[in-house]
């Protein structure tokens, strides 16, 4: 797709979109200097003596990396929420790029919503924005999914442009989630809140009242959502998973259907897997292929 056609479909969507984040938008702009994968090397080193990695070996994904070195360390006591303090304190260092603010800025005209894999909060510091929790829900430091950061105080997640972590935030960091089992917890909380009886999402059709509609899960499921920055492939259980369960959603309810787009960089020659492919058309989402990653984080944006 041509940038022009980018811009022209943000443009027409404006009122019901939301954006979903990942850490692409760091590396982007900071040259792999606020990187997930160093982070994790940095923690496997310090907490491994009996063998020093300078990269993740090939096969393994990020999670069960974290896996093996927690396993590596069952012996010590509450280490996973040690690792967890590690991480905070590791990403609160990190340094916001005022470049980011092309993408960010746009999306705050648009008064549209974004939803972020990411923990730190870079995007929220380079616009200065404040924290917020919806007012009538109730709260856990370990799944804060009523909290965002704004320039406004929103009534409902889907009213209006807040930044929402959906893995967790740095601010609390018993909400980070890193290992499996975490994120199998992420599973658990969002099921209850998109399928328990009777405030279930499926009941919700006369007044938009569910479980989860203090939540970001309000936005996922009530807003066209364009996806950069993340690779969406099939180490992504928790995400993938929620855009399963928005897909069956609205196969039931055809009039709250709303559309959705994955953007990466690569043209038709270029390899991805038939699997992911078939994924993402099956879940109602368009694959939209950008030459490069300059077009992806700064031309279709200005």
């Amino acid at each position: 797709m041509k940038i022009k056609e980018i811009q022209r479909l943000l443009k027409e969507e404006a009122d019901s979109i939301a954006f979903l984040i990942g850490n692409g938008i760091n590396l982007h702009y900071k040259n792999d200097t606020v990187s997930w994968q160093n982070l994790l090397l940095q923690l496997w080193n310090r907490y491994n003596a009996d063998r020093y990695l300078e990269e993740i070996p090939d096969g393994v994904t990020f999670i069960e990396f974290y896996d093996a070195l927690e396993i590596q360390n069952i012996h010590l006591e509450d280490f996973g929420n040690r690792l967890q303090k590690v991480v905070q304190e590791e990403m609160i260092q990190w340094n916001a790029s005022e470049d980011q603010n092309l993408i960010l800025k746009r999306i705050q005209g648009m008064n549209a919503p974004i939803l972020t894999t990411n923990f730190d909060k870079l995007m929220s510091e380079t616009l200065k924005l404040s924290f917020h929790k919806i007012k009538q829900a109730k709260f856990t430091d370990y799944y804060p999914w009523s909290s965002y950061y704004s320039y406004q105080e929103l009534i409902k997640p889907s009213d209006g442009f807040g930044i929402w972590h959906l893995n967790g935030m740095i601010k609390y960091h018993r909400s980070i989630k890193l290992g499996l089992s975490q994120y199998m917890g992420n599973v658990e909380r969002a099921r209850k809140l998109i399928h328990k009886k009777p405030r279930n999402i499926y009941a919700s059709q006369k007044n938009g009242i569910w479980n989860g509609s203090t939540t970001w899960l309000d936005i996922l499921f009530n807003k066209s959502i364009f996806i950069f920055g993340l690779g969406l492939d099939e180490t992504e259980v928790f995400i993938r998973w929620l855009l399963v369960e928005r897909a069956k959603y609205y196969k039931k309810y055809e009039n709250k259907r709303k559309k959705g787009w994955y953007v990466m960089k690569g043209n038709s020659n270029d390899t991805i897997t038939e699997g992911k492919k078939f994924f993402l058309k099956s879940v109602g989402i368009e694959l939209i292929r950008m030459n490069n990653y300059k077009e992806i984080y700064e031309e279709i944006w200005k």
